[in-house]
């Protein structure tokens, strides 16, 4: 469970399938910390330590379960104790997908079992092993556009590599990652500019383009090095994974409404220009306002200039108040 502070103070959890709801939102900002002083990146300033390497294994492994889940990637950011990730989770992708893919996919991370194997090598299965087989590919169908099942497999793998890196043991995040619906369009691009742009709130950065292992820096200048990747990733097969081209972060289809909505509704240049110009606000020895003619996508959304910057200065304290819910709907992940 996760644990919210409301309002009022008091302390409240919210069960993990009630905070995911695919009928209300393909869209959330995901968070996970390090526990006590454990340092996930950076520099430990208490052993002078360096873990600057690890914010390549964060953002390595996301793009590769991302290719092998119904998981798109909206923006992120690797920090010295903590990381956001804003997700999409594709449900339609898994229903589009054939028995032998699902199969192939989640080959990708994990072994199978018996009977996969022998109906891989093509040999005969009785009634009792089909249903069995059908059954499990199903199961797997479902976990594969899991939000839980992504993190899991994230989470744990860097866990098990920092412990075995600092020839320690014990719990290295801070409990399950956190996760807060993005129910409207005002919230994702906050979550998307808050994500991309807090590097710079933290002084790690001067600008968007110099903001390391943040997913504006990589939309600005693309760059992924799939070798790399596998060999820091060795849990993942890469002779299942080459059966499927690397996915791209979630691309930006404008602000053209269609049935399916298959990437983000906004425009790629008004939002890249809408985190560099609140970045240069956000520096401290940096003062004004956003230019409301410079930033159409803050007129067509209804958003005050003046409110955006604090909004994304604050936006976990704002938006997990005004958009946390609970629901008790059957269609979660």
């Amino acid at each position: 469970m996760t644990v919210f502070i409301h309002s009022y103070g008091k302390l409240m959890t919210t069960a993990r399938k009630h905070q995911v709801s695919i009928s209300d939102t393909p869209y959330y900002h995901v968070m996970s910390r390090c526990v006590r002083r454990s340092y996930l990146c950076g520099t430990d300033i208490h052993t002078g330590q360096c873990y600057e390497h690890r914010r390549e294994w964060i953002a390595e492994r996301i793009r590769l379960l991302s290719t092998i889940f119904a998981i798109d990637i909206c923006s992120y950011a690797i920090m010295s104790n903590h990381y956001h990730i804003v997700i999409k989770i594709d449900a339609q992708a898994p229903q589009s997908w054939s028995f032998d893919e699902i199969i192939q996919r989640w080959l990708c991370l994990y072994k199978g079992p018996f009977l996969v194997q022998k109906y891989q090598k093509g040999e005969t299965l009785d009634t009792a092993e089909q249903r069995v087989l059908e059954d499990t590919v199903e199961d797997w169908r479902t976990r594969l556009g899991s939000l839980s099942e992504f993190m899991q497999q994230l989470n744990q793998v860097i866990a098990r590599q920092a412990n075995l890196e600092e020839r320690c043991t014990g719990r290295f995040w801070e409990g399950r990652f956190k996760s807060q619906a993005l129910l409207t369009e005002e919230a994702l691009l906050t979550a998307m500019a808050y994500v991309d742009l807090n590097p710079i709130r933290a002084k790690m950065a001067e600008s968007p383009e110099t903001s390391e292992h943040t997913s504006v820096q990589e939309r600005i200048n693309p760059r992924f090095e799939l070798e790399q990747a596998l060999a820091h990733n060795p849990d993942i097969n890469p002779h299942h994974f080459s059966r499927f081209p690397v996915k791209k972060l979630a691309v930006f289809e404008g602000n053209i409404r269609s049935d399916i909505q298959h990437g983000v509704l906004f425009d790629i240049k008004d939002y890249l220009t809408l985190v560099d110009t609140t970045g240069r606000i956000q520096r401290k020895d940096k003062r004004g306002y956003i230019a409301k003619k410079s930033l159409p996508i803050l007129q067509r959304l209804g958003i005050d200039a003046d409110d955006w910057v604090g909004n994304t200065q604050k936006f976990e304290a704002i938006f997990y108040k005004k958009f946390h819910y609970r629901r008790r709907d059957k269609n979660v992940a």
